[in-house]
């Protein structure tokens, strides 16, 4: 018996500490059911970046501010958040040159910025299907369907594929509504949107159901049979269709929201881009 009570007040400090653990887990677990529906209800995350900040070197933020206008246009609060996800991108992707290509800062600080320009509004924002980012001079041969392309994400190997002189061109004419950096992380993002069940990709799917549901009705085809306004390889499939209004949202997006403002409307919520104007 003597025993006994001394074992139990040996133990019996501890007590205090079970019961904060017991706390802290119905806390949290509260926190997620209210974050879900906070996501739900409004159709964005309840935090989408946390009080965190990876230093991103001086020559890396030069380049975002001498070559990437979504970069200047935002404030100083959010240029901080972005050079910490452009930073952390870099250190989680391994950037390989192909062909003899070079590898620079610059091309990192680039590639980086457009994937996290286009996740900017998610609070998962660093593509977890990409491992590997493979980079050509230019156009480069694909066994996925023996063809000379100029950028291709796959998902089996955990790449994303790129020819340099087409991603240079894409992002240096932003007008153009032809982007091949936003046109691939838009492929690499709807795919992890199919296979995740996360906020962002839970958004993603209702938003793009919503986009669905949008082409039927016959004043959004008589808009889009009489401005042509998508180029059509939009029309070639759902993958393709999303890449293109990606990039039609991000390069115009006032053109876009004057022909077809609910698509342009579930696009920002699609993406949760509520930054820079848009």
């Amino acid at each position: 018996m003597v025993k006994f009570l001394l074992q139990e007040s040996e133990t019996a400090w501890l007590a205090p500490y079970a019961y904060t653990i017991v706390l802290l887990g119905f806390a949290f677990f509260l926190f997620r059911v209210f974050e879900n529906w906070y996501a739900g209800k409004f159709s964005k995350p309840l935090i989408r970046h946390y009080l965190s900040y990876r230093k991103l070197s001086y020559p890396r933020q030069l380049v975002l501010e001498k070559e990437l206008r979504f970069y200047n246009q935002l404030s100083p609060k959010h240029k901080m958040q972005f050079q910490h996800r452009v930073a952390t991108f870099i250190k989680e992707k391994n950037f390989v040159g192909r062909q003899g290509l070079e590898v620079t800062d610059r091309m990192k600080t680039l590639i980086a910025g457009i994937g996290c320009m286009l996740s900017f509004g998610r609070k998962n924002y660093l593509y977890s299907l990409i491992e590997h980012i493979l980079l050509y001079p230019n156009e480069f041969y694909s066994t996925v369907n023996d063809a000379e392309h100029k950028g291709e994400f796959n998902p089996r190997e955990r790449a994303m594929v790129l020819s340099w002189a087409d991603f240079e061109k894409g992002y240096e004419i932003d007008n153009d509504n032809i982007n091949l950096g936003i046109h691939e992380f838009m492929h690499a993002m709807q795919l992890e949107a199919k296979k995740s069940r996360d906020l962002d990709s839970n958004r993603f799917q209702t938003e793009f159901q919503n986009i669905l549901k949008r082409l039927t009705h016959q004043k959004v085809k008589d808009t889009l049979d009489k401005t042509r306004f998508f180029r059509a390889y939009a029309f070639t499939n759902e993958f393709e269709f999303m890449a293109v209004l990606a990039e039609y949202f991000i390069e115009s997006p006032e053109e876009f929201q004057s022909h077809f403002p609910q698509l342009f409307e579930h696009m920002r919520k699609l993406l949760n881009f509520r930054f820079a104007g848009y």
